[in-house]
């Protein structure tokens, strides 16, 4: 495997990224609305409607199911809250902790699609499946330029959220709290784990689609799990901690790897030149 020619295709996809703004905006516009506009609303909800969190209205029980899931030190925690920071703090580290990995997912697809459907949008495929290097090389270079801005933003991020929400709800919280260790298991674990899983089936679908749109829309449906996990935690039907994150970090791990597996073992110079 010749490292020199991999960084070599990296690099060049990575300068495509930059000059191109149906790129990489996106990968500007959704980690600003994931992780920070969306939580610091979350954060200042309270003082939209003060009258309603001041009254109690906002009470423990008002969240229903999702409580019974959680274990008696958090509900402990929450006990000797009012119900202005049992908001916060649900908010915050519950309710929006499987929002962050629709971010590696994203961002993982983004690139990706970029990788073959836009080289054929821009002409430019032909040319570079005639470079001298190995197919292995040429697709582990198309692989590593997706997988490593995604996860590298993913941890930008992250610390631009850790920012906002604890400078949103220092006062109000009486001090830092946020994030805990499930989070940091999230981020550091499951998030590069799911960005594997949309960067295999994106590269999948890229290097068959004609156009980047088109590849993009077809990787759209990766979201849907995590609206699942969303829609399962508010439900009850499990806490979203740590055991359940090394649990789907491992799935997510096995899945992103097969794909990856099967993009490599279908990638082919003589496929591609004949879709072009």
């Amino acid at each position: 495997m010749n490292w020199r020619a991999i960084r070599a295709i990296m690099r060049k996809d990575l300068r495509v990224v930059l000059t191109n703004r149906m790129v990489w905006v996106p990968m500007i516009i959704v980690p600003l609305f994931l992780m920070v506009l969306l939580p610091v609303a979350l954060v200042l909800a309270p003082t939209l409607d003060p009258d309603t969190f001041a009254s109690g209205e906002m009470m423990l029980d008002d969240f229903g199911p999702m409580l019974t899931a959680l274990p008696e030190p958090i509900r402990d925690r929450l006990a000797n809250m009012d119900s202005t920071q049992q908001w916060v703090y649900l908010a915050t580290t519950q309710l929006f902790a499987p929002m962050f990995l629709i971010l590696p997912i994203m961002l993982a697809s983004i690139v990706a699609s970029d990788s073959f459907a836009g080289e054929r949008e821009r002409g430019t495929l032909e040319p570079l499946l005639y470079t001298p290097v190995s197919d292995g090389e040429l697709f582990a270079g198309k692989v590593l330029a997706a997988l490593v801005p995604a996860v590298g933003l993913g941890l930008v991020g992250f610390a631009l959220n850790v920012v906002v929400v604890n400078a949103a709800g220092y006062r109000l919280m009486g001090g830092l709290f946020f994030p805990n260790v499930d989070w940091v298991l999230m981020v550091l674990l499951l998030g590069p784990a799911c960005a594997l899983i949309g960067l295999g089936v994106t590269v999948l679908v890229s290097s068959r689609a004609k156009t980047v749109t088109g590849a993009q829309q077809a990787s759209g449906a990766l979201v849907l799990p995590v609206v699942l996990l969303m829609v399962g935690q508010l439900a009850g039907a499990f806490y979203f901690g740590g055991g359940v994150i090394l649990g789907a970090t491992a799935v997510a791990l096995v899945i992103g790897l097969a794909l990856v597996w099967l993009g490599a073992r279908t990638f082919g110079r003589g496929e591609l030149v004949a879709r072009i």
